[in-house]
């Protein structure tokens, strides 16, 4: 997997040792030898992962990543803080900072690589989210910005066998999230696939195998994007390399620092709120572009996309589609005698009561002004006729409240009704026969309902 990578340190020979490092593996490689210059191409060309010097002069490590999560364009970018020091209180003071991780110096290949295509397939999945969040917004299916996402309050799963740890680890969330402890992981599986924000494993546990379970949640549907932090020996290399492979997102070295166990819970927890964010944004963009706003019902693209499937298949002899094309009758008059705002209450009051006289399994759509459509699967001409009839005698047989309770309108509606009829008919017939069909209804007085066969 290739990706784009900034590196960023003051030392040329660094620099161009991990350049060519990363070109030998197709990364694509920018480089920047101080604070600003760095700030300046990530806002710029926006790269998978930085790898980020620590010890800078004029502006640390520590500043620039601070400054790169403090700027809405850049703040998803994963931090990779490289350094060649090894103490607590510079791995917190990164973690705080937003870093995702640290590298060492003497740079581990191993270490490195597994680190690199852990981030990219973690900013990959944002890349694509957040791209589709800003078609939402273009096209004004998503309006305003992300609240406030932080990182406290999460729900968090403990899955370990070591119960003084497992203790321990919970004791120091407690303080700022909601911890439960879980030693089976039969039961912690089906406990990951309800409202969890993480998951923290023992990767060296005794009665099961840490990684192997963390695998089974990552090919589990429910939670493949629940993020997992996994507490591991910092000698047990090789483990670590794995974990990171079948796509846990962080490590948690043991002996557990308590303000690191913070910082990193924080983080992961954060990822995935903004993560969610972007998805809730996703589906609500999706379904707004199918869906008619003003009513709630499905709109005429939706529906005609369902009407192809289903005269297909009674085409090729499947149960039978039948179409109710509806029109308010003298909708004008009552924009005009009342104004739209009045014509917009009887469109959705109209939609209310159309809603509910169908079946669960038809789809009744706007499809355009005062018109409506209602597609009924596995229905005969005769059964969408009695149907059409009492949709009709439902919105005749009571006023519509409009303006505030102030007036009460009587609306009649006219209903053409067609059926398909046999494996020769297309959608556009079928809707075709049901338009003439309310023009005869219009024709002989409306508030009224014909049916017209093939």
């Amino acid at each position: 997997m290739s990706a784009r990578i900034l590196v960023v340190d003051d030392i040329e020979a660094n620099v161009r040792l991990l350049e060519a490092k990363l070109s030998a593996e197709y990364y694509q490689v920018s480089v920047a030898y101080d604070g600003p210059t760095a700030l300046a191409l990530a806002a710029d060309e926006l790269p998978d992962v930085i790898l980020l010097d620590v010890m800078m002069p004029g502006m640390d490590g520590f500043t620039v990543c601070r400054r790169l999560k403090e700027d809405p364009a850049t703040r998803h970018i994963p931090v990779v803080l490289v350094t060649a020091l090894d103490g607590r209180a510079d791995r917190i003071q990164g973690l705080e900072a937003g870093a995702s991780d640290f590298l060492t110096k003497p740079i581990d290949d191993v270490m490195l690589f597994a680190r690199v295509r852990s981030l990219t397939r973690f900013k990959l999945v944002i890349d694509e989210l957040r791209q589709r969040e800003a078609s939402g917004r273009r096209i004004g299916v998503i309006a305003g910005a992300a609240s406030r996402l932080d990182g406290l309050g999460g729900r968090v799963l403990v899955v370990d066998d070591n119960e003084r740890q497992a203790q321990r680890v919970a004791a120091e969330l407690a303080v700022e999230h909601r911890p439960v402890i879980e030693s089976d992981p039969a039961k912690a599986q089906i406990s990951a696939g309800g409202p969890v924000d993480l998951v923290i494993i023992n990767a060296a546990a005794k009665g099961f195998d840490g990684l192997r379970f963390a695998a089974a949640l990552r090919s589990d549907e429910r939670t493949r994007h629940l993020p997992i932090l996994a507490m591991v020996d910092p000698d047990e290399r090789p483990r670590i390399v794995k974990a990171l492979e079948i796509g846990i997102n962080d490590i948690l070295p043991r002996p557990i620092d308590p303000q690191e166990l913070a910082a990193r819970v924080k983080t992961q927890i954060q990822r995935k709120r903004y993560t969610d964010y972007l998805r809730q944004n996703l589906d609500y963009s999706l379904e707004l572009a199918v869906t008619d706003q003003l009513t709630g019902l499905h709109n005429r693209r939706y529906m005609t996309g369902q009407l192809d499937s289903l005269v297909k298949r009674a085409g090729l002899g499947g149960d039978p589609v039948a179409a109710l094309l509806i029109d308010l009758d003298h909708f004008k008059k009552i924009n005009d005698g009342f104004g739209h705002d009045v014509g917009d209450e009887v469109l959705r009051e109209f939609a209310l009561r159309l809603a509910s006289n169908v079946r669960a399994i038809d789809l009744p759509c706007r499809y355009g002004g005062e018109e409506f459509t209602v597609i009924m699967p596995d229905t005969q001409l005769a059964d969408a006729l009695r149907i059409a009839e009492r949709i009709r005698m439902h919105v005749s047989g009571s006023p519509f409240r409009v303006a505030h309770g102030s007036e009460l309108l009587t609306v009649t509606i006219s209903v053409g009704v067609s059926a398909t009829s046999g494996p020769d008919d297309t959608p556009e017939a079928l809707l075709k026969r049901a338009d003439e069909a309310v023009y005869e209804a219009k024709k002989s007085g409306r508030n009224a309902v014909v049916g017209k066969a093939a």
